[in-house]
């Protein structure tokens, strides 16, 4: 005997989460599946910004700074070069995935959503999926099986795909061969401070990719997090623009129209995307980049307005400036 249910999110990690717990809250039953079991580890997501923790605090989940380590600034570093901004408003804290992850899925069982955690999904369609050899049936699917999702595959929602891949193993590099203790050696003052403390888990991996859909919806199925594309995880913004993403899907639903979803999505993408390609364009040219922390080390509020303009939803006069204050500062180095 199959399931039915208003809302089917394929994907049980935190953007499905955040996807099923604002749905519920607009009244839709709701049901997740995923082929995996609680807590999901990954090596990314674990520093949460004060705009992620906000999105969190809307999907009526609050993370503590017990929860991990609370940390109030910025700082870019190369070679001799330090540059360093604080917070135009309350602290990010750094936590551990599994304990986001535990978060998440209680509150979403406290709201009411139906968790089938085992059940891995071999196809979906209009009418619902296929999850743990059972039928669900659903009004809506939403897809949020990560960067390699199935469900865009699936639906047809891949054509357009592209992007930049880098690696990650709790640490980002474009080597997917290099480990911690390479990378270290880079930050020797950072190595100096880790020297006596002992690791709490195994090195893990994973892939960080700036990539865009052309679309994210199609008729019933709608795709979220890093299955309708992805930022680089340089911007810290991967997991804050999920949960966004989630509280816009969710508003698409409530009125019966997808399209509003795609208009927000597109969006919300703007910012990040436009931070991710440029900071990976100072990656890239070491020159630009050393005159550009050169800047910011002499002009600290020119990078407290940077990461204004990037945390904050600030106006395009204000990132204009902003922009202009910068400009202004490389010429005249």
């Amino acid at each position: 005997m199959g399931l039915t249910t208003d809302v089917l999110v394929v994907g049980g990690g935190p953007a499905g989460l955040a996807a099923a717990i604002a749905a519920r809250k607009r009244g839709f039953s709701v049901v997740v599946v995923d082929g995996a079991k609680p807590p999901i580890d990954k090596a990314c997501g674990e520093g949460l910004l004060p705009g992620t923790l906000a999105a969190l605090r809307e999907l009526g989940i609050y993370i503590q700074a017990g929860d991990g380590e609370s940390f109030q600034r910025i700082r870019f570093i190369d070679g001799s070069i330090s540059a360093t901004a604080n917070f135009p408003g309350d602290a990010g804290i750094g936590v551990r995935r599994t304990v986001l992850h535990q978060k998440m899925a209680a509150r979403a069982v406290e709201c009411g959503v139906e968790l089938l955690w085992n059940a891995p999904v071999t196809s979906v369609t209009q009418e619902g999926a296929i999850a743990g050899g059972k039928s669900v049936r659903a009004k809506w699917v939403v897809g949020a099986d990560g960067i390699h999702s199935r469900v865009r595959h699936w639906s047809g929602l891949h054509a357009g795909l592209n992007g930049e891949r880098r690696f990650a193993q709790r640490r980002i590099s474009r080597d997917s061969a290099m480990n911690v203790d390479e990378a270290l050696r880079e930050f020797p003052k950072l190595a100096d401070n880790l020297r006596d403390v002992k690791l709490s888990s195994v090195q893990r991996g994973a892939v960080t990719a700036t990539c865009r859909l052309d679309r994210v919806c199609r008729e019933n199925i709608a795709l979220v997090g890093d299955a309708s594309g992805s930022v680089d995880a340089i911007t810290g913004e991967g997991l804050g623009l999920s949960f966004r993403q989630a509280l816009a899907l969710a508003d698409a639903l409530e009125a019966g129209d997808l399209e509003k979803y795609q208009s927000a999505h597109r969006r919300l993408a703007r910012r990040p995307l436009l931070m991710s390609r440029l900071l990976l364009l100072l990656d890239g040219c070491a020159p630009l980049r050393r005159r550009v922390l050169q800047s910011l080390a002499k002009d600290p509020d020119l990078f407290t307005g940077l990461l204004t303009a990037h945390l904050q939803d600030t106006s395009l006069r204000l990132l204009a400036e902003v922009g202009a204050r910068l400009a202004w500062q490389l010429v005249t180095a």
